[in-house]
């Protein structure tokens, strides 16, 4: 490659790692409101580095909610006749419990086997400062060959509410022809991969409540209702023993894979024992029979409890019949199925199942739209060039079972399909103890991404 802006790149590769660092330093829980100083400090210091590299009209942007964290605008729009990039991210970090398990403290970056491990380091602040240096790479040795917009949010592991309502309210501050966004992986070491698809999902909160208040189980058990058990039958009618979820007509609009679709991943370099060892690590595997990990993970809705807050769980006995009981949730979507609609049919089954005795309240949390991008876009075909040249691969193509609902937020609201080029592998442990990033993955990752915005200008 004799991209200026790649070799600047390679001369600066241990600055951009050592950035990086202090980025990771700073402990950007959003889901916890005594992390709101450091949600702000993330963001104040991407903005603070917009401005070092050249980037204009840097600001941070307030979220309209209550305790809404803020989002992070930058631009540059001279490059006259060319398309406009909208660059997205998150510097939102996921609570790092069960803190025990960690290998090294969380928000202290470190080094081991070729990796830098901390929270946050892949999901998303690694992939965030890949595209910065990017950008920094492009300004220092002439310029941006296209134009560009940023957006980052620091609420994306929370549901993503003040970005989403931004969006939709500021289409005219966000024109651009298409997006990229950083949030997705590799589907092997070493193999470049464009994710195309994404799941949606509703994520919903069941409370069930019974008598008026807690109850002794001697005196009135037996005839006070326990609205546990309630949950815990109303949950077990939810899905059967082969993992086909049970809510009527839920599986009516389900887009199916295509045969070539379907052709392609069988041709991945996937093993399901492997996976089953090293990525889940439990005795089997389960979910709906006759179709394939691959196909139930990324092409096929599912239904997962989250958790059950409530009721007495400290140490020792307390014989108590609790007057309510709490479950966390939620629903992954495919193609052609609607958020609206599938939370409309789970919440009339819930209410048809629920037992005798009990009121049940099903309230809806955050939502997100699922999507899938045509391969021949020519952007992604610009991706898959520029990947081509640094990885020396063909591009696979693959779907995420996860969610990033501000994809169809773009696509809805603003019109732009995204090109969803992730660096992380499958066991970087998202969301989980000893979160890590590929260190080669975060190197080749901002050559990718320099080469990638020269392709798509060009």
């Amino acid at each position: 490659m004799s991209s200026a802006a790649v070799a600047f790149a390679r001369e600066n590769h241990a600055r951009f790692l050592d950035e990086l660092k202090s980025l990771l330093r700073i402990p950007s829980i959003s889901t916890l409101p005594e992390h709101a100083g450091d949600c702000r400090k993330a963001a104040e210091t991407l903005a603070a580095e917009f401005r070092r590299i050249g980037m204009e009209n840097v600001r941070l942007v307030e979220t309209a909610h209550e305790g809404g964290h803020p989002m992070v605008y930058a631009d540059w729009l001279h490059a006259a006749g060319k398309p406009t990039v909208l660059v997205y991210g998150h510097y939102d970090v996921q609570p790092v419990d069960p803190i025990d398990e960690w290998l090294s403290p969380p928000f202290e970056p470190t080094e081991r086997d070729g990796n830098v491990y901390a929270r946050g380091a892949v999901d998303d602040k690694g992939q965030v400062w890949m595209q910065v240096k990017a950008l920094e790479s492009l300004l220092a040795t002439g310029g941006l060959p296209l134009n560009v917009r940023v957006l980052l949010e620091g609420e994306e592991e929370v549901g993503g509410e003040g970005i989403a309502e931004y969006v939709a309210s500021k289409p005219a501050d966000l024109k651009a022809d298409f997006a990229l966004v950083s949030d997705t992986e590799m589907f092997a070491p070493d193999l470049p991969t464009l994710c195309v698809g994404l799941r949606g999902m509703i994520y919903t909160e069941l409370e069930v409540k019974g008598a008026k208040t807690d109850l002794h189980s001697g005196m009135y058990g037996g005839a006070a209702p326990n609205p546990f058990m309630a949950l815990a039958h109303i949950l077990a009618k939810l899905k059967d023993e082969n993992g086909r979820i049970l809510i009527p007509g839920f599986y009516d609009d389900v887009l199916p894979p295509s045969k070539e679709e379907l052709a392609a991943w069988r041709s991945l370099p996937f093993d399901e024992e492997h996976y089953r060892q090293t990525e889940v690590g439990s005795k089997t595997l389960v979910g709906e029979e006759g179709y394939s990990v691959l196909e139930r993970t990324w092409a096929r809705p599912t239904l997962e409890v989250h958790g059950m807050p409530g009721g007495f769980t400290g140490a020792g006995a307390k014989t108590v019949i609790p007057a309510k009981a709490l479950a966390k949730v939620s629903m992954r979507l495919v193609p052609n199925m609607t958020p609206a609609k599938a939370f409309e049919q789970y919440k009339a089954y819930v209410e048809k199942i629920a037992p005798a005795g009990v009121d049940v309240t099903v309230r809806l949390i955050h939502q997100g739209d699922a999507c899938l991008i045509p391969v021949n876009n020519k952007y992604i075909q610009a991706s898959v060039r520029a990947m081509h040249e640094v990885w020396g691969k063909d591009t696979v193509f693959i779907r995420s079972g996860g969610s990033i609902p501000i994809v169809g937020d773009f696509d809805r609201h603003l019109g732009l399909s995204s090109v969803m080029m992730g660096f992380g592998l499958p066991d970087d442990n998202l969301h989980a103890p000893n979160e890590k990033f590929n260190l080669k993955n975060f190197r080749l990752g901002i050559e990718s991404l320099i080469r990638f915005l020269e392709e798509a200008a060009a």
